[in-house]
């Protein structure tokens, strides 16, 4: 499925476009499958993904802030109990 989270192709962090990386918002083998399916998901460049200090699966502020924006989105088509019984807690 296609990002409702994002619409161009190039890093949400810092609009670079380019060698770009799918990230699954909500990751962990059960979570990023229903990322992929309800479309939380963005593309990030290297640095943004998986540079140790500001990667997003390193950088705890850069993570809760996509999870805050997902769910949002999430919430304009489902309401938060459908969201919370999807990923088990609520980031907002």
């Amino acid at each position: 499925m296609k990002s409702i989270v994002q619409s161009e192709k190039r890093c949400y962090v810092c609009d670079v476009y380019g060698y770009l990386e799918e990230h699954h918002i909500f990751h962990g083998t059960a979570n990023r499958k229903k990322s992929e399916k309800h479309g939380l998901k963005v593309y990030l460049c290297y640095l943004h993904h998986r540079d140790n200090v500001i990667g997003v699966h390193f950088n705890k502020e850069l993570d809760l802030a996509l999870k805050k924006k997902a769910q949002e989105i999430f919430e304009k088509q489902h309401s938060r109990e459908e969201f919370m019984q999807e990923f088990g807690k609520s980031y907002l």
